[in-house]
């Protein structure tokens, strides 16, 4: 169970990191949303942004295909003169990727007449190789196949279930890599192999600047995963998977695109925050109970438990998870007090205001 949360977690990752990557190339791509996306038979666009339900190219994209859709499909008449950087539930590819494919999907497919020819990087659920690929391939998936049609010009690196079948032919080392679907569950805010040291003095830099500039909320967000830690973690779950689908549904809108990117930098922000929060409330309740009643005592302790929790195997990142949870709820019913602390009072105030 693990590996498959892991595996999501590498799916939502590549999709953040597709979409901002995208971000500098906005002004000069072609921008088009909606429904339906076709480029036609015949028809010849440039680099193209895309934010749809439903993407077909049957014609040429002469440049980066990029975005974020339910389907996308490039048929046998399609050709890609770039890179194909997507998030989808599906991915299909029966025509002509001239640059690398590097996608976070359910579905992912290379049909018999596929051929891409640079390299293809797939984080999925289910994975079907029958085309050709030049370069090397790196799959991360539940289920991976590689059907006798396959033609891979470099190695295949894996993590799954793989079938090869016997007429697949394959230039380089098939190696089984349990570092791309990530074998062992670790949610931390900060990227893997910037080492625990660099990790630990950017919490703390963080823990501070919250400390320093938000006093007064810092002890509401704490007192509250402190007194409600369970209501605190179901809002967390919710909000979870509430915040990524608002994303989506604004990615859709014709001018989304740019405030979707805005909102997962936010979002990545408020993730990272949260933990930081939900380490320093834990060290502060734990304290309190000593007798020492210190913030930035509680700070250095809780980030210290948690640079060690976090060297721990599955336990380490299923725990810090948790915290995640617990202190991305607490964010979010302090920020709901506030804003019905206001509300009330611009009641109060029209009530009290004298009749004209």
């Amino acid at each position: 169970m693990s590996t498959l949360i892991a595996r999501r977690v590498l799916a939502l990752v590549m999709v953040l990191t597709l979409v901002l990557a995208a971000g500098p190339g906005l002004a000069a791509a072609e921008t088009r949303a909606g429904s339906t996306v076709t480029v036609g038979p015949g028809e010849t666009v440039d680099s193209l942004q895309v934010a749809a339900a439903s993407v077909v190219v049957h014609g040429t994209v002469n440049g980066n295909l990029d975005g974020v859709a339910a389907e996308v499909r490039i048929s046998e008449t399609g050709v890609v003169n770039g890179d194909v950087n997507v998030a989808a539930a599906t991915l299909h590819i029966d025509g002509e990727v001239r640059g690398d494919v590097s996608t976070g999907v359910a579905t992912f497919v290379l049909g018999e007449a596929g051929a891409v020819a640079g390299s293809v990087n797939v984080g999925a659920a289910d994975a079907t190789l029958a085309g050709q690929v030049d370069g090397d391939v790196a799959v991360g998936a539940d289920r991976i196949l590689v059907a006798d049609t396959a033609v891979l010009g470099g190695e295949l690196r894996y993590d799954g279930d793989l079938t090869q079948r016997s007429g697949a032919a394959i230039a380089g080392d098939v190696v089984r890599d349990d570092s791309i679907g990530g074998a062992e569950f670790q949610f931390s805010p900060i990227p893997d192999g910037v080492g625990a040291v660099y990790g630990l003095l950017a919490n703390l830099v963080l823990g501070a600047v919250l400390l320093v500039a938000f006093p007064g909320t810092t002890r509401k967000i704490s007192n509250t995963i402190v007194g409600q830690p369970v209501r605190a973690g179901a809002f967390g779950f919710l909000a979870l998977f509430a915040v990524p689908l608002a994303l989506l549904v604004l990615a859709l809108t014709i001018v989304g695109l740019p405030l979707t990117v805005l909102g997962a930098m936010l979002f990545a922000l408020v993730a990272w925050t949260a933990v930081v929060y939900g380490w320093f409330a834990a060290a502060s309740w734990t304290l309190g109970r000593l007798d020492v009643e210190n913030d930035w005592a509680a700070l250095a302790v809780g980030l210290l438990v948690a640079a060690v929790v976090g060297l721990v195997p599955i336990l380490g990142g299923i725990l810090t998870f948790l915290v995640f949870l617990v202190g991305l709820g607490a964010i979010a019913l302090v920020l709901d007090g506030y804003r019905r602390d206001r509300r009330n009072a611009r009641r109060g105030a029209t009530t009290d205001a004298p009749a004209a």
